[in-house]
């Protein structure tokens, strides 16, 4: 299973630690999937392509989580959504990070939702 950081904010990450570039991600778009969106998060797209907006409370502990819903109006197709990937434009740009989220299944012009504080991700923090 490919899931996690992606390689190009793994590299970005580094490059503002080491190389005093700077990094800066100006929002954050959350794709459907209906599986492992593989290591270049274009793998099990769902149906519904429109990505949305996600804001995320500050970081605590090496982990954020999502700090508001994130929905799907009219969604398209009908599937199950068990993965998801983050990415830094609406359209194109690149792709941060997968993971996996609760199947649930949604039919052709449901909503669907993340609801608030249900989306996260974590980095091992040494102890």
């Amino acid at each position: 299973m490919a899931h996690g950081l992606s390689a190009y904010l793994c590299n970005s990450w580094l490059d503002a630690l080491a190389n005093n570039t700077s990094y800066v991600v100006a929002q954050v778009y959350i794709k459907l999937h209906t599986g492992d969106p593989g290591a270049l998060g274009t793998a099990n797209p769902a149906t519904e392509t429109t990505r949305k907006a996600a804001s995320f409370g500050a970081a605590s502990a090496g982990a954020i989580s999502s700090d508001a819903d994130i929905s799907w109006t009219n969604i398209s197709g009908s599937q199950d959504a068990t993965h998801f990937t983050a990415w830094d434009s609406l359209t194109a740009g690149n792709f941060l990070f997968s993971g996996t989220i609760t199947a649930n299944p949604y039919t052709a012009g449901d909503t669907y939702t993340i609801s608030s504080g249900n989306l996260s991700a974590s980095l091992t923090v040494a102890s």
